[in-house]
């Protein structure tokens, strides 16, 4: 792993070496949960296609799946000073939870958020994200690509 060194906002980055890819809630059931909104992708085949990449851009992954919020906080927290960067899809939570707001605020690491389907297109109430705003970027709409999308945009910003 690269030394230390900050990001363009001021924050402490490991340089490459590990990211944590962090999959909220019913992502567990991705391959048969609403197969023509997310895809056929199973949860193993996204975290199985990361893994690859990661390779590749001389990373590597560590994935977490629960469908409990403070399971999310609790593993966003302990990413602090461990990791170079993070995924996350939040799912649900995207449009709820303050408590994984507040997680990803207290990081001090780029933050990619990620989604399988293009919220804007859905309902109303998934339209809007309370981390879009503190996060480095927003990857959404392109289904199992959209977290191969995020890792090479996250790559690009622990390699400035």
């Amino acid at each position: 792993m690269a030394a230390a060194s900050k990001d363009s906002k001021g924050r402490k980055t490991s340089g490459p070496g590990t990211v944590l890819v962090l999959h909220g809630p019913n992502l567990n059931l991705l391959g048969s949960r609403e197969p023509e909104l997310y895809g056929s992708a199973t949860l193993a085949d996204i975290d199985s296609a990361l893994g690859a990449l990661a390779g590749e851009l001389g990373l590597a992954i560590e994935s977490f799946q629960s469908n409990s919020e403070g399971d999310l906080v609790t593993a966003l927290q302990s990413a602090r000073g461990r990791v170079a960067g993070v995924l996350v899809n939040a799912a649900a939570y995207t449009h709820t939870s303050v408590a994984i707001r507040d997680a990803v605020l207290a990081l001090e690491l780029p933050v990619i958020e990620v989604h399988l389907s293009n919220i804007h297109r859905r309902e109303e109430f998934r339209h809007k994200s309370l981390l879009s705003d503190v996060v480095d970027g927003v990857v959404l709409g392109f289904g199992m690509e959209s977290y191969l999308l995020a890792l090479r945009g996250l790559a690009g910003i622990l390699a400035d």
